[in-house]
């Protein structure tokens, strides 16, 4: 039970950045149970471990977009330092890094939160595909149906911000 809530509380901290999937040293730091001081020191030390394709270093703005679309950065809480990002790869050399069974336990955890979001991503990709398969094999008279299921995968829609409300008129509840 305690590997399964583990692993609900890695997704969560996974978040796409410049077309990334990755993890924010503080909550890495976190899940090690270390503080994020310690933890970006040890990085720090072995700089040569973590190139541009493990990790980055946020821009202010991607800094400011967090804290404000997600709420998870808030201001004079963290270091005065821009947070770093680790990519999966990233994470996986932390490892070597922070040297503590605890570190390691968790790097099992983070791994297999990776690998499970990449396993929905590739089928979501398949079903899409399969159903375009079915879509072309099919005639016109199931068009209705294929357009009904590809609705119900689409992402919901923003609301929009030019919507006005008609004046007098109340929706039922």
């Amino acid at each position: 039970m305690k590997d399964l809530i583990l692993l609900e509380v890695i997704e969560k901290k996974i978040f796409l950045i410049r077309g990334h999937r990755v993890m924010l040293d503080s909550d890495l730091a976190e899940l090690y149970e270390v503080s994020t001081g310690n933890f970006n020191k040890a990085v720090s030390r072995n700089l040569d471990s973590f190139p541009p394709d493990f990790m980055f270093q946020l821009s202010s703005a991607e800094y400011k977009s967090l804290r404000f679309q997600f709420g998870i950065l808030k201001k004079g809480a963290h270091s005065k330092y821009l947070p770093r990002v680790f990519m999966e790869q990233g994470v996986s050399m932390l490892s070597s890094v922070l040297k503590s069974k605890r570190a390691r336990q968790v790097n099992i955890q983070i791994m297999r939160a990776f690998v499970k979001l990449r396993e929905l991503l590739n089928s979501h990709k398949e079903l899409a595909r399969k159903l375009e398969e079915l879509e072309k094999k099919y005639d016109a008279q199931f068009k209705s149906v294929f357009d009904a299921i590809k609705m119900l995968m689409a992402p919901p829609a923003e609301p929009d911000p030019g919507h006005r409300k008609i004046p007098g008129f109340k929706p039922e509840k």
